[in-house]
């Protein structure tokens, strides 16, 4: 069977899967389109196909049908003769697949004031020199896994195992289809499109990418551990990033007493998918690695928050030599994330450090708690209230 075969039956199979338990997605597209052009980026079957559908006014071409492919490659003018309503918003998915096609549809943008929207499960293409990213004509937007405000029926520890990839939320088989998903990853955006020149070595490097989830970036331990050279581990990095299947938390570097770490961490952006590269399935609720799982989670999710809502506020970790915060939204809340049942006022410490050593107000404890409380600017609360608050917009807005 060949890869391409493969490859498309999978995304059958996700189309299905996804359509089988539909989700009310935090992502308006409609809302959106209403005001300008958009680019819709998102990993592999985060579900941006099954959104596309539900817009009720829209023609698409897929360029992972090959028909449409090749028509486009040979004749991108035929664009324009294939537009049966100009009044429709017109979708073209896996843009990255064709990005000299940007070309004609700039000019329609332009000429025609057709309205666009394009989709794509990697950037890689289309950041290269000489790429038309349309000058400004189009926003973009982002699609992510499913996320505890879209799941009615969440539960915690199948979620920091397998994720909240559609597909593999609704699977009898996750495992199984995790596993399909990572090789079509591999296959499709690394081996076909020949963005490392050491597939091998790059499969490594994945594995421990993975086992070093949510940890500060040491290049040259990544490079020993790894087989890769460290001078080719930004590079990799890179590909991880412009395939979107993980991004880098920077370091929080307003304190103006203690001297903070300059390092990035680096988070993929689903736990099942991370659990999956680094061979760590399944995780029982006692595992010592679920908990970075969980802060993986609390970080995705407050991420997932700030883009759907069009919030621009950078987010950061905290770490000096004796303290650490996991997450800083702006320069407004720090979060500490806890797998913890029970809290206690040492998951206080690092807030407390940084709350003498910045203009941060808001300070919040998440774990699993009973109960929450409250003490002046300090706060603790289940992850559930957390989550809740969050997407109610009670913690940032």
């Amino acid at each position: 069977m060949s890869c391409r075969f493969y490859i498309k039956k999978w995304q059958l199979i996700a189309d299905l899967g996804i359509m089988k338990i539909m989700y009310k997605r935090k992502l308006d597209l409609t809302a959106l389109l209403n005001k300008a052009n958009f680019f819709l980026f998102g990993p592999r079957a985060t579900g941006k196909s099954s959104l596309v559908r539900l817009l009720k006014n829209a023609q698409v071409f897929d360029l992972l049908d090959s028909d449409v492919y090749e028509d486009f490659l040979r004749r991108p003018k035929s664009l324009e003769e294939k537009i049966q309503d100009k009044n429709k918003i017109i979708v073209i998915d896996e843009i990255q697949k064709l990005p000299s096609l940007l070309d004609e549809v700039h000019r329609l943008i332009e000429k025609k004031k057709i309205r666009f929207l394009l989709t794509g499960s990697s950037v890689r293409k289309l950041k290269k020199d000489g790429i038309n990213m349309l000058g400004g004509r189009a926003r973009e937007a982002q699609l992510f896994p499913l996320t505890f405000a879209e799941i009615t029926d969440f539960d915690l520890i199948k979620y920091l195992n397998f994720g909240g990839l559609p597909l593999i939320w609704n699977s009898e088989e996750p495992m199984e289809d995790l596993e399909a998903y990572g090789r079509i990853y591999l296959a499709e955006e690394i081996k076909a499109e020949a963005a490392v020149r050491n597939y091998e070595r790059f499969v490594r490097f994945m594995e421990i990418m993975a086992l070093s989830n949510g940890q500060e970036l040491n290049y040259q331990a990544l490079s020993s551990d790894s087989g890769v050279p460290a001078r080719t581990i930004e590079g990799h990095l890179e590909v991880l990033k412009d395939t979107l299947i993980g991004f880098e938390l920077l370091p929080y570097r307003k304190t103006k007493k203690r001297k903070a770490s300059t390092k990035s961490k680096f988070y993929f952006f689903d736990c099942g998918v991370s659990n999956y590269f680094s061979r760590r399935l399944p995780l029982a609720e006692n595992s010592t690695d679920i908990g970075v799982n969980f802060e993986q989670f609390i970080i995705n999710e407050v991420k997932a928050y700030l883009s759907y809502n069009r919030i621009k506020k950078d987010l950061h970790y905290w770490r000096s030599k004796d303290f650490e915060v996991d997450l800083i939204i702006g320069d407004e809340v720090a979060v500490e994330i806890k797998f913890s049942k029970n809290f206690k006022d040492e998951h206080m410490k690092g807030l407390k450090a940084l709350s003498t050593d910045s203009q941060i107000k808001r300070f919040i404890v998440v774990g699993r708690f009973p109960t929450g409380g409250k003490t002046k600017n300090f706060e603790y609360m289940n992850y559930q209230e957390f989550l809740k608050n969050l997407w109610s917009h009670k913690v940032v807005v």
